[in-house]
């Protein structure tokens, strides 16, 4: 098993098989792919040609180059052909049955020596090495799909796997060009073990009717950065694979956030089991197609049954990062905004910092100095919310602590004239419990904007049970006048985003603590493997490992879902002190400024 892996078969030539096998023979091995059906072998070849032909195309490789890739790949129907191979890959349908069957063929076909890897993401890699006679030569080797192009391998070991094997393996997968990750045995390793439960989440938030489809991918899109909604991103993994990998995770955990939402189920009854069906949550143009078509769920554009209020001049509550941040969003767009903080003087600090964001636009050539000089002019600090008297609509942007805002829009119903709108920039604290407060409950409602305000694309716009109509419009109006992408959601904990974002987080931490990998190895599964910006203990230590916390106590509050409750690791580093980037310690530690 210490032996260099020159010769590698692949076993089952689908989507993934032909990726790896691609994968392969571009970095100088001899491969055999080997597949029942000599149809999938024969669309392998061409799927190769294809590759490659584009590749000299683009001028990535010459032409002698795609000869040789071509030359190293020989297609079979048998597994006798795997005999000279000193690593065979299965990539078979995600079945034991399938599974073992061509383990405990390979057995008698293969040398003793050749390491057997299986590219399960969601069956017992040590349950599969039961079954063969050299439990100690098998391994799981998860690729991630294009295979080609995701640098990201998981290296699978059980409690039966020997060193050496894995050694060779972790060789191979650098000499690949790929980031290779060492996991222990378990449903769903690293990446999928963190992405299936925020998708299974994401599926009961839209079976629940609480937000659409649409408005569910956007928030995930523009609020995290991510290359793709939850429910785009099921559809082309596949429905019914996704219900397959989190009825293994929750068999293993028995965590409720694993069982399978029931409309996995009915979807995958149905047929409907994504892109490859042309149908699943989105409908597409053609099975296997990437377009989406409109369907009886798409969302028409027009201008609504109900019109808005007339919104000339906002006013904004605070004098934070957010509040001057939401200040200068409304400026630019051309509104008068009063920018209201406790003093004169934050007021007055507010705008100086909005003065000096709006000056590195124009230094990076995204604003005019024109514009600029006019943003600004249409600032006016004030120290007191009595200069909110004549505004249309009122952004609170506070501290996140509930008394305080009750407080505050006890005195926006008093300053505020009839019918002006009044809004709540809180992620995560009942927008009723502060509209409760006033005399206007009506004309209450959550703008929850993300942080840097002038840069994120996304407002969650949230409507209570006593929101009137004409007040959701307005908003929704608004936000694309300021060129914001607002997503409908109701008054419960999180939200969408946060509502998905958090528990996905403290499953991360769950990992560390259960010892099962490294916070350096989960950071870079989910940046490589599931394309984030960031690792989840880079965005924790960012966020704020106490601000953090807070909203995993609000949603396990809300939901009361065991699932939910805050991992005692973030607990006891919130107790000491330990918050992120702004304390100089988090998860990780950081140089002081």
């Amino acid at each position: 098993m210490d032996t260099p892996l020159t010769t590698i078969a692949v076993v089952g030539l689908g989507t993934m098989g032909t990726g790896i096998a691609e994968a392969l023979a571009r970095a100088g091995r001899e491969v055999i792919g080997i597949d029942i059906d000599e149809a999938a072998a024969r669309q392998a070849v061409a799927t190769l040609e294809a590759s490659t032909e584009r590749a000299v195309r683009r001028e990535r490789i010459t032409e002698q180059e795609r000869r040789d890739i071509l030359a190293r790949f020989r297609t079979f129907s048998d597994l006798q052909a795997a005999a000279e191979a000193e690593l065979v890959i299965e990539v078979v349908p995600e079945t034991y049955e399938i599974k073992q069957q061509v383990f405990r063929e390979l057995d008698a076909v293969v040398s003793p020596t050749t390491i057997l890897a299986t590219g399960t993401n969601a069956l017992s890699v040590t349950r599969l090495a039961a079954e063969s006679q050299h439990p100690e030569r098998v391994l799981g080797l998860h690729f991630f799909n294009p295979a080609p192009a995701m640098r990201l391998v998981e290296v699978v070991s059980s409690v039966l796997t020997a060193p050496p094997a894995v050694e060779s393996v972790t060789r191979l997968a650098r000499e690949l060009g790929k980031e290779p990750v060492a996991v222990g045995d378990r449903p769903g390793f690293v990446a999928d073990g963190l992405l299936f439960g925020y998708l299974n989440q994401a599926a009961a938030m839209y079976e629940a009717n609480y937000a659409s489809r649409e408005d569910i991918d956007a928030a995930m899109k523009l609020g995290c950065g991510l290359p793709m909604g939850p429910l785009a991103l099921l559809d082309l993994i596949g429905v019914d694979t996704a219900r397959t990998v989190l009825e293994a995770m929750y068999s293993a955990s028995h965590d409720r956030l694993h069982a399978p939402t029931p409309v996995l189920g009915q979807l995958s009854a149905a047929g409907l089991t994504g892109r490859k069906a042309g149908r699943g949550f989105y409908t597409y143009d053609a099975p296997g197609g990437q377009t989406v078509v409109p369907d009886a769920l798409t969302p028409v554009e027009s201008a609504g049954p109900v019109p808005g209020r007339e919104v000339s001049s906002v006013g904004v509550a605070g004098s934070g990062t957010m509040a001057s941040g939401i200040a200068e969003v409304f400026a630019k767009a051309g509104y008068t905004v009063v920018l209201a903080a406790r003093s004169q003087e934050k007021a007055d600090a507010a705008k100086a910092r909005i003065a000096k964001s709006l000056g590195r636009s124009v230094s990076k050539g995204r604003l005019t100095e024109e514009a600029r000089d006019e943003a600004l002019a249409r600032i006016t600090p004030a120290g007191t919310l009595d200069s909110f008297a004549e505004v249309d609509l009122a952004v609170e942007a506070v501290v996140e602590d509930l008394e305080i805002k009750r407080d505050l829009f006890q005195t926006l119903d008093k300053v505020c004239k009839p019918g002006a709108v009044l809004a709540t920039t809180t992620s995560s604290l009942p927008v009723v419990a502060v509209a409760r407060v006033t005399s206007r409950p009506e004309d209450v409602i959550g703008m929850h904007f993300f942080n840097p305000a002038p840069a994120m694309k996304l407002v969650e716009v949230v409507r209570t049970v006593l929101t009137a109509d004409d007040v959701h419009a307005t908003v929704r109006e608004v936000c694309v006048k300021v060129r914001k992408h607002p997503v409908d959601c109701g008054d419960r904990a999180g939200f969408i985003v946060n509502a998905l974002l958090f528990p996905y987080l403290n499953n991360a931490i769950k990992m560390v603590e259960e010892h099962y990998a490294s916070l350096d190895d989960i950071d870079t599964a989910m940046k490589l493997g599931g394309g984030y910006p960031m690792g989840p203990f880079e965005l924790l230590d960012v966020v704020g490992l106490d601000v953090s916390l807070a909203i995993e106590k609000v949603l396990h509050s809300e939901f009361r879902d065991p699932g939910l409750a805050p991992a005692p690791l973030l607990e006891h580093l919130v107790a000491a002190g330990c918050l992120g980037r702004k304390t100089g310690r988090g998860f990780r530690e950081y140089a002081r400024r």
